[in-house]
C-alpha cells in the first residue's frame, strides 16, 4: 500500500479529514523549502504538496505565480526540487509528498529520468496540471511502475462521461479544482462542490480533496463536512511571502496558520 492510501486509511480509521498544504519549492529561497516541509508536517499537516517552479503556471492565481517567479530567480530547477524531497525524507519516513507542476519541465528533464528521480527522492504523487488523462498514458505508466500515484483534477465543468475516464486513471486521491477560475478566488459554492463531490464518489473509491479558495479554518472545516481532504495553497503561500525575509516569523506565521486549519478540521469532525 503507498504513503498516500496509507495516510488517508489512517484518517478513516480515526474519523478525521486530510490537511494538504501547498508550498512553492524554492519560495523564499531554496534552503527554507525542507524546513518548510517540516513545519507544516508538525503543525498537522497529513500530506504536503510541493510546487515546481513555472513560468507560466495557467491554473494559478497572482499568490503562486509570484511565489514561482521568486524560486526562478534563485536557479530552481526540478532536479533540485527533488533534491528538496530527498532530503525532506532524511528525517521523515512517512508524510506522503505530492509534487504538482507543469509539463514542460517534466519533458526537458526526461520523463523516465523525472520518474525514476523522483521515485528515488521519495516522492508518492504527481499532479501535472497541463496533462490530462487523454494525454497522460506514458507518464502514468512509467509513474505506476515505480509505485507513484499519477493524480488528477476534476474541475467544476466535468461531465459525467469525462469525469469518469479521469477517475479511472487516477491513483492516491482525486483532487476536485473548487472554482471556475485560478488559485487564490475567494468565493466558494458549497451546495456545488458538495454535489459535485457526490457525482465524482459514483466513479471511484478514492478518497476527494478539494482546493482552490480555501483560505481559513472556516472555509477548510466546512469543505471537511463532505470532502476527505482539504488542499491550502495560496493562503499558506501568502503568508510566506509576507514573513519571507524573517525566516523566525516566517516559521512561525505558517506553523500558527496551519495549525488553525488542522484545529477546525478537527473540531469540525
Amino acid at each position: 500500500m503507498s504513503r498516500i492510501a496509507t495516510r488517508f486509511a489512517e484518517l478513516r480509521g480515526s474519523g478525521r479529514k486530510g490537511l494538504i498544504p501547498y508550498i512553492t519549492a524554492g519560495d523564499p529561497d531554496p534552503g527554507a523549502t525542507v524546513g518548510l516541509m517540516h513545519a507544516l508536517v508538525e503543525a498537522g499537516a497529513d500530506l504536503v504538496e510541493v510546487g515546481i517552479p513555472f513560468s507560466d503556471p495557467q491554473s494559478d492565481g497572482p499568490v503562486i505565480q509570484e511565489a514561482c517567479q521568486r524560486a526562478l530567480a534563485h536557479g530552481v530547477t526540478l532536479h533540485q526540487v527533488l533534491g528538496m524531497v530527498a532530503e525532506f525524507r532524511q528525517r521523515d519516513a512517512e508524510t506522503p509528498v505530492v509534487v504538482m507542476g507543469y509539463s514542460n519541465p517534466i519533458e526537458l528533464l526526461g520523463m523516465e529520468r523525472f520518474a525514476d528521480e523522483a521515485a528515488e527522492a521519495g516522492v508518492d504523487g504527481v499532479i501535472v496540471v497541463d496533462s490530462p488523462p487523454e494525454e497522460a498514458e506514458d507518464l502514468v505508466a512509467v509513474l505506476s511502475e515505480r509505485g507513484i500515484d499519477p493524480i488528477f483534477l476534476v474541475a467544476p465543468t466535468t461531465a459525467g462521461e469525462r469525469m469518469a475516464r479521469i477517475c479511472g486513471a487516477a491513483h492516491g486521491f482525486v483532487y476536485y479544482v473548487s472554482l471556475k477560475g485560478v488559485t487564490g478566488v475567494a468565493t466558494l459554492a458549497h451546495d456545488e462542490i458538495e454535489g459535485k463531490i457526490a457525482e465524482i464518489r459514483q466513479h471511484t473509491d478514492l478518497p476527494v480533496g478539494v482546493g482552490f479558495g480555501i483560505r481559513d479554518g472556516e472555509s477548510a472545516a466546512r469543505i471537511g463536512q463532505y470532502a476527505d481532504a482539504v488542499v491550502v495553497g495560496s493562503a499558506v503561500v501568502s503568508r510566506i511571502a509576507e514573513h519571507g525575509h524573517d525566516a523566525a516569523a516566517m516559521d512561525r506565521e505558517v506553523r500558527t496558520f496551519v495549525g488553525s486549519l488542522r484545529t477546525a478540521l478537527d473540531s469540525a469532525a
